[in-house]
């Protein structure tokens, strides 16, 4: 992975960025990591794109909405031979790295139905959406208090199994 990668996948949460880094291993084309935490200011700009600020929309998440407020979820794209992102989801580097994703425990954006995000990937024991709970938690403790209760999550989930 890229510098660029790394920086943004020291952002989100641990387990996020460790099967994130396996399924880069399995993939037979470098990725980059374009999207990783986002802050609520950050996402409600997004949000605002297309709505009330120029630009086409991009998203359907406010803040409280996106995972990628909540540490669990990155944009992740196959890069080009010239070094560039491959923005182009028809691409067999797309299919191969989405065929791949499940086997990491990652859960994909491309499979939404109302508005596909081809290089959203998240964490797949968590919601798509944020919870209420973590919303709460969120609001009442921050990131750190979010971080605490996804490795709640997680443990209880591999308990489970």
């Amino acid at each position: 992975m890229d510098t660029i990668s790394e920086t943004r996948l020291a952002e989100v949460h641990s387990e996020l960025s460790r099967r994130i880094h396996q399924l880069a291993a399995l993939l037979s084309f470098p990725v980059r990591v374009t999207q990783g935490y986002r802050s609520y200011p950050q996402q409600a700009a997004l949000y605002a794109q297309g709505r009330t600020a120029p630009g086409p929309i991009v998203t359907n998440a406010k803040p409280e909405q996106s995972a990628h407020c909540f540490l669990y979820a990155v944009d992740l794209v196959p890069m080009s031979a010239a070094g560039q992102p491959d923005w182009n989801d028809k691409d067999a580097q797309w299919a191969e790295m989405l065929a791949k994703a499940p086997s990491c425990g990652l859960a994909e954006g491309a499979e939404w139905r109302s508005f596909p995000d081809f290089p959203h990937f998240y964490l797949q024991e968590l919601p798509a959406t944020p919870d209420a709970e973590l919303v709460y938690v969120f609001t009442e403790g921050g990131l750190a208090a979010v971080s605490q209760l996804l490795d709640t999550r997680l443990a209880a989930q591999n308990a489970a199994h």
